[in-house]
């Protein structure tokens, strides 16, 4: 799979700011649409007991991602960006706890599974690195290290969509690749990276090199979470 450039055009809107912190992250989202459990995912030879460890461990992401969202939308003074960042929790939790729900049927696990299971250490320390930045980092900050999962997923499964047209009814991942080629999503990133322009322009200078290095380094993790998944990563000791 031939990874998109970063000047390519994307069907929603992207702000000169969300353009920077692109720019700033390229070798590693580069890496993140390159990895192997992306290219065996797309083409249906991941085996399924990876994609099982994978949709167990980012059912609990998705958790750390709420609350994320949440903590974001009590330090909004508008009504409005208050209210995105609920609903966008909300959907976090309900929308997406829907793709999770029907592959636990079919690979064997249920939410019981999920609450007890073990966070490997890159999913620990990517829900740390949210939550830590949604409480004490500045707006920007807080909203530039939670960009690059929903952006990342979205742009992904549009530049898959160009390469693949239509997912074949037997492709053994055709929910999951079509939910992010959804369109709605569109209206989603245009929402979330407008708010992280508008936040880094009533920020000073430093907290928006803080926010760009915050952004980077969610992304490195959604290459770490891609990877954990491939190796199904275990505690070392």
């Amino acid at each position: 799979m031939e990874s998109p450039t970063l000047t390519e055009n994307r069907p929603y809107t992207v702000p000169p700011f969300a353009k920077e912190c692109l720019e700033a992250a390229g070798e590693a989202w580069h890496a993140a649409h390159d990895h192997a459990f992306v290219q065996a995912l797309a083409d249906g030879s991941l085996d399924s007991d990876r994609f099982r460890f994978y949709q167990m461990q980012d059912a609990r992401y998705l958790e750390a991602f709420a609350d994320a969202t949440s903590i974001i939308s009590t330090r909004c003074t508008d009504p409005d960006d208050k209210l995105w960042f609920i609903e966008a929790a909300q959907m976090a939790v309900v929308v997406e706890q829907e793709l999770h729900a029907g592959y636990g049927e079919e690979l064997g696990y249920d939410a019981d599974d999920v609450a007890q299971l073990e966070l490997t250490p890159n999913n620990r320390a990517y829900q740390n690195h949210m939550i830590a930045s949604a409480h004490t980092g500045s707006l920007v900050e807080a909203v530039a290290a939670i960009t690059p999962c929903p952006w990342l997923y979205v742009d992904l499964g549009q530049q898959l969509e160009a390469e693949m047209g239509e997912v074949p009814e037997s492709h053994p991942y055709a929910e999951w690749l079509e939910m992010y080629r959804d369109p709605a999503f569109n209206e989603y990133m245009d929402h979330l990276l407008e708010r992280l322009h508008r936040f880094a322009v009533a920020a000073d200078p430093a907290a928006r090199e803080r926010a760009k290095e915050l952004f980077v380094l969610s992304v490195r993790y959604e290459w770490m979470f891609w990877d954990q998944s491939w190796t199904k990563q275990e505690w070392p000791v």
